[in-house]
């Protein structure tokens, strides 16, 4: 009798649910934020009728609630050649390149998330994936020292492996087999108190940089945060205080808009939590400052031009103004964003005109009826001005390099920076994951192709390219 397997979104959403029901346990304050953009969102869905039901056209409503981003950080290559494995089970993919050494971060990352339209509106769980760069530690002791470290450690259990290779021998999991594999999974990102070091060892790794510390001081690579969506960051930002939680000084990314573009995320400041050093005569305790909580509030994909406008947009703002840990000029840095972006459309007809952004076309009901009449224009601005094609913005699924990087610094109690001079190196992030990492914009621009020819399809107009403003 040929066995029944169950869907990698299912498998997905279980571990989902799982990670965050761990995560509320270890870290309290991210229940009470759960709980806040939850009441958050709830009520801009009352206020707003108009998003809510942009939301509902777009298949995005029921996903708000489930949704979450999570973070880990590796320290070897084969570490990162077994997680792309693990979140193949998962129907989670590498896409997009991240090089945080620009920003001071020894790390190079990627985005593991689902690809498929459908698999996203089930659950667009997706997790930033970061391995540690050990080129970049000056001290060729401490380098070495390190390398030793990580290569005795073992993150993934023996059942987690095996449950992998079975997904891979047989092309799927049973249901029974997919509920083991999320609680054998969920080993590899759990929180452990006992350090696999010295005192004195953590010490220098932490001199090196906080992040070495994190990396290779544990067990495994412990989830260091975990991130809701709301529908309006600001107001999230605005109330975490009444919750006894402390936000950082500034929201990262892209000022308040009408359109959202892009993705904003503000956090709360890390945790100490207590832990044990290895190698003592007695016990030694001490504390790591790592984990924290997150919000994210999502917007518009834009297209290589949009990026482009953002980021010089971005780049001249915090040229101009410099926020400190303690935050101080951030009311200036706001106001500066705000102005300087008033050179990108805050409509979302302008943004896909202008080719700045990447939407989604469907054929509507009056189309429809016009198309069995014969009525129609060819042109696909015609039809839109007419109201036979509509459009919505494709939502981001991805992560912002100078926002990583700003979080993560963030978080780590100061503005420490440190100047690398090795450039990106993405063959060797390629070479490690054994795969291609798998470019975010063409997977958007294939997502709004493919939604303009069904919709022109529907309306008998098959092959009409769409026109845009130069």
């Amino acid at each position: 009798m040929p066995q029944t397997f169950v869907s990698t979104d299912r498998i997905r959403s279980l571990f989902t649910e799982a990670m965050s029901q761990m995560y509320r346990t270890e870290v309290p304050q991210y229940g009470t934020l759960i709980e806040l953009v939850a009441d958050v969102n709830a009520g801009c869905l009352e206020r707003d009728p108009a998003l809510r039901e942009r939301l509902a056209r777009a298949g995005e409503l029921e996903r708000i609630d489930v949704e979450r981003h999570g973070a880990i950080r590796l320290g070897t290559a084969d570490e990162l050649f077994t997680i792309r494995r693990l979140f193949a089970v998962m129907g989670m993919q590498a896409v997009g390149y991240y090089d945080l050494s620009v920003a001071g971060v020894p790390v190079h990352s990627t985005c593991f998330r689902p690809i498929d339209e459908a698999a996203l509106n089930v659950n667009p769980f997706r997790v930033f994936t970061s391995l540690l760069r050990l080129e970049l530690i000056e001290d060729e002791g401490l380098r070495s020292e390190a390398e030793a470290i990580l290569a005795k450690r073992r993150i993934y259990t023996p059942r987690t492996v095996a449950l992998i290779e079975r997904h891979e021998q047989n092309g799927g999991l049973t249901e029974a087999e997919a509920a083991e594999f999320v609680a054998e999974a969920l080993e590899t990102f759990r929180w452990h108190g006992e350090a696999t070091v010295s005192a004195e060892t953590y010490k220098r790794l932490h001199d090196a940089h906080r992040l070495i510390a994190d990396v290779v001081s544990f067990k495994g690579p412990h989830i260091n945060h975990l991130t809701p969506r709301t529908l309006d960051i600001d107001a999230v930002q605005a109330r975490m205080p009444e919750r006894g939680i402390t936000p950082k000084a500034v929201i990262e990314g892209p000022p308040r808009r009408h359109c959202d573009i892009l993705l904003r995320q503000t956090s709360f400041k890390a945790l100490e939590e207590a832990i044990v050093f290895a190698g003592e005569a007695e016990a030694v305790q001490g504390t790591h400052t790592a984990r924290f909580g997150e919000i994210e509030q999502r917007g518009v994909a834009l297209t290589a031009k949009g990026r482009t406008l953002y980021d010089r947009l971005l780049a001249w703002v915090r040229g101009e103004v410099q926020v400190g840990a303690g935050g101080a000029k951030a009311g200036a840095y706001d106001r500066e964003l705000a102005e300087r972006f008033k050179a990108l459309p805050d409509s979302w007809d302008e943004l896909r005109r202008q080719d700045l952004a990447f939407f989604r076309y469907a054929a509507t009901p009056a189309g429809i009826a016009a198309a069995v009449n014969g009525t129609l224009p060819g042109d696909p601005e015609a039809l839109i001005a007419k109201g036979h094609l509509a459009f919505s913005p494709i939502v981001y699924e991805d992560f912002l390099p100078v926002s990583a990087a700003g979080i993560f610094q963030s978080n780590l109690g100061t503005d420490q920076q440190q100047n690398y001079a090795t450039r990106s190196n993405r063959d060797a992030f390629e070479a490690a994951l054994g795969a291609t990492v798998q470019d975010e914009l063409v997977l958007y621009a294939e997502r709004q192709a493919a939604s303009l020819d069904a919709a022109m399809e529907a309306l008998g107009l098959a092959g009409v390219p769409l026109k845009t403003v130069a």
